[in-house]
């Protein structure tokens, strides 16, 4: 008998076998997607060319899915406004796109091999501008009629909505998307017009994308153009241009994520040897809005530390708070401040903006007032603006700095002011990494990680603050994407595959416990943190509380705000 919602508390896995994926049958794709359809792990999905997933349909891939595009052919996946996608993918049991140079087992050089996965949402962008000019009837006024082409597909014709995003819906779902592996990828349709790993344009905060991988790709990793979308457990290696780049008012969060800077080809900087880790650029015209203004915790970003470039990037009037991160073997500057971005915006302080230095002191609660919609239209600065909710629109807090080679901007902007409990650490923040040797990619000297166990150790392991209980943040008490016991990367990853992370610091997950009562308890392991997850319907999820273990058995039931009407799971950091 079917009985009242009770108790469930999960459990991560780990492990993949690569060997069900390689025995799978091929099914060509050579069609656009016009009715909902599900991809399945008994078959390899071959992407022939550049495949849409039209208006009003959905694509759900199943776990262990393998999608593949043959090299050199430029098979990809967009889509579009109005239709979904769900990538169900789970820690022993990833979705992987990719090229079918890839063995699934080892590391090669190499990127451009396909195209990408690009999705466009309804949610606001600014983009009133492009190089200088204006784009179409777009206003730097936020009303929620701008759109804009995506960059890297071709319309069929002036106009074709199947490539365009933006809107006036910031709570726009276009699905979701877990335990995807996305590798060797972004087709060059022309000079600057390139395909990044994952595209996001346009995408709203209903959307969800959490424990996603992007390795070698010629262009960005990820970049976001405009809308409010969150992402949570981010892996980005080897990526031939930014890291990861948000542009045209990004107004998202992120959490947990692992930034290792590299090449992917040999080929000039930006497209193929990477650029910054993170670039951020506010808004075109950079007095338009809405503009980038993002909270992202729990970053562990590794430069490369001979002719790498900025850790963190500023541009046309962005506002962006990096709390509890790493930043380490940076071999340009801490923060690098560019102003501009080479596509026509007229950077901070213009027409009214905030100036540059005026972002570090001015506090999250200013908006700007020009350009800024009236109260209760849909650019109302009070909902477009709802991110931060404490300190600086600019900052740097609660983070360890370790071999970076230049923090003259960083100081200027008083980042390592004792207030901003910042820490210049001289003992190695993670428990270990191993570069390669020395060799010339696209004229750059470059030091290739090949191995990493990124969990925490020293200065990383413990952190003055944590992110907020907000329903997406966990509060995780430690600094970097990694507790000092738990390597995410573990199953579901290339860089695992491939052998290039270190797992075996891991320490069990609580076991798996479901009980018909309203008591139920787990096993704890000493100095392991756990986050505790509620949810009404086992689909969404949200942190509720942070534990960390003292070796004893611990219930949910202890809880303040425990619910015996809802379900609640146990993870550990």
């Amino acid at each position: 008998m079917k009985t009242a919602r009770k108790i469930a508390l999960l459990a991560l896995v780990m492990a993949l076998a690569v060997s069900s994926i390689a025995s799978a049958a091929t099914v060509n794709v050579s069609a656009d997607i016009a009715t909902s359809t599900t991809w399945t792990a008994a078959n390899t999905y071959n992407l022939t060319q550049q495949i849409y997933v039209l208006p009003g349909a959905t694509l759900t891939i199943e776990p262990g899915t393998l999608v593949q595009s043959t090299t050199g052919v430029g098979g990809s996946l967009a889509v579009c406004q109005g239709a979904k996608i769900y990538v169900n993918g789970t820690a022993t049991a990833p979705v992987i796109m990719t090229s079918t140079s890839d063995t699934l087992t080892s590391w090669h050089e190499g990127c451009n091999e396909w195209g990408n996965l690009t999705i466009m949402g309804d949610a606001l962008i600014s983009a009133s501008h492009y190089g200088g000019s204006p784009v179409g009837s777009n206003t730097k006024l936020p009303t929620g009629l701008n759109v804009k082409q995506m960059e890297g597909l071709t319309a069929a014709y002036p106009g074709d909505p199947n490539v365009m995003y933006g809107g006036a819906n910031d709570n726009d779902d276009s699905g979701s998307i877990s335990y995807l592996s996305l590798r060797y990828g972004g087709k060059v349709v022309s000079l600057a017009n390139e395909l990044n790993g994952l595209s996001l344009g346009g995408i709203g905060r209903e959307t969800d994308i959490h424990h996603v991988e992007i390795i070698n790709n010629v262009d960005d990793g990820i970049e976001i153009w405009g809308g409010t979308v969150n992402l949570k457990y981010i892996n980005i290696w080897n990526i031939g241009d930014d890291s990861f780049d948000a542009d045209e008012g990004w107004r998202g969060k992120a959490q947990f994520g692992l930034i290792v800077q590299g090449y992917s080809t040999d080929a000039s900087q930006g497209s193929g040897v990477g650029d910054n880790i993170f670039e951020t650029d506010g808004a075109e015209d950079s007095d338009a809005q809405p503009i980038t203004t993002s909270t992202i915790y729990n970053f562990t970003m590794i430069g490369q530390p001979i002719d790498g470039d900025g850790a963190t990037t500023w541009r046309d009037n962005a506002h962006v708070q990096y709390r509890n991160c790493i930043i380490m073997d940076c071999g340009e500057k801490v923060v690098r401040f560019d102003n501009v971005d080479g596509d026509g915006a007229n950077g901070y302080g213009y027409n009214g903006t905030l100036p540059w230095a005026s972002c570090w002191t001015t506090p999250y609660t200013y908006t700007e007032t020009v350009n800024a919609g009236a109260p209760g239209t849909v650019g109302d600065p009070a909902v477009l603006y709802t991110v931060q909710t404490s300190g600086m629109l600019c900052e740097i807090t609660d983070t360890v700095f370790y071999q970076n080679a230049d923090y003259t901007e960083a100081d200027a902007r008083g980042v390592r002011n004792a207030a901003n409990n910042n820490v210049t650490a001289t003992l190695l923040p993670i428990q270990g990494y191993t570069r390669g040797g020395l060799v010339v990619k696209g004229g750059k000297n470059m030091l290739p990680v090949t191995s990493i166990n990124p969990c925490a150790a020293n200065d990383a392991v413990s952190s003055v603050a944590s992110a907020p209980a907000d329903g997406f943040f966990t509060p995780a008490p430690f600094r970097g994407g990694f507790s000092a016991t738990n390597n995410w990367l573990a199953g579901w990853t290339a860089v695992d595959a491939y052998g290039m992370t270190d797992t075996s610091m891991n320490t069990a997950a609580p076991a798996a416990t479901v009980a018909m009562t309203a008591s139920v308890s787990f096993q704890t392991v000493a100095g392991t943190t756990y986050s505790v997850e509620e949810s009404s319907d086992m689909v969404n999820w949200s942190p509720i509380a942070t534990i960390v273990g003292d070796g004893t058995v611990m219930s949910i039931t202890d809880l303040a705000g425990f619910d015996a009407a809802k379900f609640y799971r146990v993870i550990n950091l």
